[in-house]
């Protein structure tokens, strides 16, 4: 898939109300699509699935 037929959606959690930074996720079929919002043409990362659960679940055992 391109890009421009992922809908990427952004996380409440990354970034505050001043700045857009923030980091973009995008579900596809078999994979999930990770990119910087603030060079949404640039490079982006493409995970399994199982891959991208494992990490979420790390990182919410991890919050207070």
């Amino acid at each position: 898939m391109s890009a421009a037929e992922l809908a990427w959606r952004k996380s409440s959690y990354s970034s505050n109300s001043n700045e857009p930074d923030c980091v973009e996720v995008a579900h596809a079929p078999g994979a999930i699509h990770i990119r910087d919002s603030k060079n949404a043409p640039g490079p982006r990362l493409r995970v399994a699935r199982s891959t991208w659960a494992s990490f979420i679940g790390g990182v919410s055992s991890r919050t207070p």
